[in-house]
């Protein structure tokens, strides 16, 4: 696979970060691309960023059941693990929820609150926004950076056995 044919495959795992795949490449590609190998060798280059380039990588995430989802402007992934909890149907007291905890979290921390919402319903989601909100900046940091892999994981498992 060229290094444009892998970035083309690749670089939507991580939101709207292609230069992680690109990098991954460059690096040497494991023998067999399994979600697993191909997940430790994107997630290396992702921890051996920058802090600010992982801060775009953050940043790089919508918002849960944000203004975006709204509009229908989300990726594809994103649209898909956004509806699987839900949160393409939610009350409108539940909107109103999610848009009052964004707008506080992005406030306290400066990036979007991030979570692999696969498997979760909107009440969990809910839940783990109101924790995580209290927690400090250099903490939810480390969270958002966990939670991002725990995303690409999932969509790699959905590209390669």
């Amino acid at each position: 696979m060229t290094r444009d044919e892998f970035v083309q495959r690749f670089g939507g795992v991580f939101e709207h970060s292609p230069w992680i795949a690109a990098r991954a490449w460059e690096n040497g590609l494991p023998a067999r691309l399994e979600a697993a190998s191909l997940h430790a060798a994107l997630c290396a280059v992702f921890r051996a960023a920058t802090q600010d380039e992982q801060t775009g990588v953050i940043r790089a995430h919508p918002d849960l059941a944000g203004k975006l989802a709204v509009a229908a402007e989300l990726t594809a992934a994103s649209r898909s693990e956004q509806a699987s909890a839900g949160l393409d149907q939610c009350t409108t007291e539940e909107f109103d929820r999610f848009q009052i905890l964004n707008d506080a979290y992005k406030s306290k921390f400066g990036f979007p609150f991030i979570l692999a919402v696969r498997g979760l319903s909107r009440g969990d989601i809910l839940s783990a926004f109101a924790k995580r909100i209290e927690n400090d900046t250099a903490g939810e940091f480390e969270e958002a950076l966990r939670q991002i892999e725990k995303i690409v994981l999932l969509r790699l498992n959905e590209l390669l056995p």
